[in-house]
């Protein structure tokens, strides 16, 4: 009896199980023909025999690639709409040692992430893009691709595609090999055996590049996409080498190490220096403060200081050696538009800088009050720039400390210090921070002897202010005063 050797097998980067659909567990969804499959076999085959897997990161966002995560047993991200390159940066940056793969459709990547293809790989990201390029919208019902050939139908140009109302096709690869940080680009095609091992080549490429921390790589692969082509497997594979690569030729567009101009380079600060902080982190940490975790949503208008307020809170955690982040946003108006930040301050890493439910909110004006007061947890503490709640105001679950942070600014000297008024209560109401940090802050800031001056009396006044008239509760006077 002959011995029988397995030659041939599913690679182990793929899962046993595929439970997209209970029925059929055993295979893919992808339809007979579509080129998914074999790339997906590609890069699987590539991970496996680099002994890359548990360290693998694979992106994909919307398109038949999203489903991605129900085949590769692999780290998963799901990225919106055309964000695969931007969500593989962070990937790759918070974990450099990972191989994090971007894998987008024509649709995807060409049309709405243009944006993002053209400046990560600018900035020279050390990821590995995929490109699947099949010339038209395939998961969607078949529009037009900005990858569509000139005179190609689709539900969006069923006369064909016009040059002279939609423009030529886009060639992804000819546009980033004009810039100089890439390492490599090449495009390949899944058009017969021959070219299937060649795509094979280039995906084992890209992926040990990044293995070595080359730089940014990507690999445009033509695809054949029967259901959508409105053809035979056979033939939508055979148009790919036919018509496809006569638009796409393929071939190396970039191959060397990444061109950075041999300019001078700054020399690599720390945040002890950018915060010139002279004896190392943390530097103002007081041994008989306890500082505690805190997320606070601080609100009002352009102007007001609202986002400064948030930075400062930002360094001074930084300063008592805290994990933080500060999540901005404001209106088209620089003055007098809407503005507010997130602030996290924690002694654990931070998985996210947006906050849903703030345990502090500092609302500088009546909408900022009205708009996020029902989201302050329960139990969190809200203070207003006011002497008293509005007389319709409902309140929530959480103490209010009113506080006329910009009338007290007024008589110190300048409207300007009102937030730093506010800083004073929080830090007295809350013990977060120690004032010791606060002031170090203010005094690396402000260079204005004057301005210094009245920050410093702001601090102290929002503080005396707590300490000794404050009324809080939960719910107003029918005179609209807190208690």
């Amino acid at each position: 009896m002959s011995e029988y050797h397995v030659i041939h097998s599913k690679s182990p980067v793929f899962y046993d199980h595929y439970e997209r659909k209970a029925e059929l567990q055993h295979q893919t969804h992808y339809c007979p023909g579509c080129g998914h499959g074999i790339a997906h076999k590609l890069i699987a085959e590539t991970l496996a025999d680099l002994g890359l897997q548990d360290r693998a990161i694979f992106v994909s966002p919307v398109g038949c690639s999203v489903f991605a995560y129900y085949y590769f047993d692999t780290g998963n991200i799901q990225a919106a709409h055309g964000r695969a390159p931007a969500v593989a940066t962070a990937a790759k940056r918070a974990h450099p040692d990972a191989t994090v793969i971007a894998y987008q459709g024509d649709g995807d990547l060409a049309a709405i992430g243009t944006a993002e293809i053209i400046h990560a790989a600018n900035r020279g990201e050390n990821i590995c893009v995929f490109f699947i390029n099949n010339a038209i919208y395939g998961m969607t019902g078949g529009q037009m691709a900005p990858t569509t050939l000139v005179g190609q139908t689709s539900t969006t140009s069923p006369w064909g595609r016009r040059p002279n109302n939609e423009g030529f096709p886009l060639h992804v690869c000819e546009l980033l090999s004009t810039l100089q940080a890439p390492v490599y680009i090449e495009r390949v095609a899944l058009s017969d055996n021959k070219n299937v091992m060649k795509a094979r080549r280039a995906v084992r490429k890209a992926i040990g590049l990044q293995k070595a921390g080359a730089g940014f790589s990507l690999v445009e692969i033509l695809s054949p996409c029967p259901t959508i082509w409105k053809m035979d497997p056979v033939v939508a594979r055979n148009w790919v080498g036919d018509q496809l690569m006569k638009t796409f030729p393929l071939g190396v567009f970039r191959d060397r190490a990444a061109e950075i101009p041999a300019t001078k380079q700054p020399p690599q600060r720390s945040v002890a220096d950018v915060l010139e902080i002279k004896e190392g982190l943390p530097v103002t940490k007081t041994a008989n403060h306890e500082t505690r975790d805190l997320t606070i949503k601080i609100a009002g208008f352009g102007g007001q200081g609202v986002l400064l307020l948030g930075q400062m809170l930002v360094e001074m955690g930084v300063r008592e050696g805290l994990e933080v982040s500060w999540l901005p946003s404001y209106g088209p108006e620089m003055r007098s538009g809407s503005a507010h930040c997130h602030v996290c301050l924690s002694h654990e890493r931070i998985g996210s800088p947006l906050i849903s439910h703030p345990q502090v909110l500092i609302a500088m004006n009546e909408h900022s009050l009205r708009k996020f007061a029902a989201s302050i947890a329960p139990g969190g503490i809200i203070f207003y720039n006011r002497d008293s709640l509005p007389k319709d105001f409902t309140a929530p679950d959480a103490r209010i400390v009113c506080l006329p942070a910009s009338e007290i600014a007024d008589k110190i000297g300048s409207a300007k210090v009102a937030n730093v008024v506010m800083l004073g209560a929080l830090l007295e109401e809350t013990g977060c921070l120690p004032f010791e940090t606060a002031m170090a802050v203010i005094e690396r800031s402000v260079k204005n002897p004057k301005m210094l001056e009245l920050d410093r009396k702001a601090l102290d006044a929002g503080r005396d202010f707590e300490d000794r008239e404050m009324h809080v509760g939960s719910v107003p006077q029918p005179d609209g005063f807190c208690y």
